[in-house]
């Protein structure tokens, strides 16, 4: 699903929420540009604070596989940092049972909204991993719609 490169992440304290994008043809350039991006949005939560996050990659094309193999560690990885463990991590039993979920600045994400425009890999996320704080969307209006929804 080639497209127009978007990075961006925003933090938006008065709703406790982080909304970061990223779609288009990527580079790992690109991955790693965003992953500051996303980065320094959570260096706006404050400390002892919360937040939630919705991750848009709806559009999202690696140019290579190494780019994907790059990027598909960042979102678990990071908010396990912030006492999330993403529900797909489950696929991977092994590597599930190694991540170590910490409290960075002893700030906890308290839920999380994941937009991707493959509509079988979504679907399947959501039938098998999804729970009252997380869920997986194709169309990014209702990923945002229901993480802005939603309150603690």
């Amino acid at each position: 699903m080639p497209g127009k490169t978007i990075i961006s992440s925003d933090w938006y304290a008065d709703q406790q929420l982080i909304i970061t994008q990223i779609s288009g043809d990527v580079t790992k350039q690109d991955v790693l540009h965003w992953e500051q991006t996303l980065n320094a949005a959570l260096d706006r939560v404050a400390d002892s604070g919360v937040f939630k996050i919705f991750v848009n990659m709806h559009g999202f094309n690696a140019k290579d596989l190494d780019v994907h193999k790059y990027f598909r560690n960042i979102v678990p990885l990071t908010l396990a940092r912030y006492g999330w463990k993403v529900g797909y991590v489950a696929m991977f039993p092994e590597e599930a049972e190694k991540m170590v979920i910490t409290r960075n600045r002893n700030i906890q994400c308290i839920a999380a909204s994941h937009c991707h425009h493959d509509a079988t890999k979504m679907d399947k996320y959501e039938s098998l991993y999804s729970s009252d704080r997380e869920h997986f969307f194709t169309d990014s209006r209702l990923a945002n719609a229901w993480i802005q929804g939603l309150t603690r």
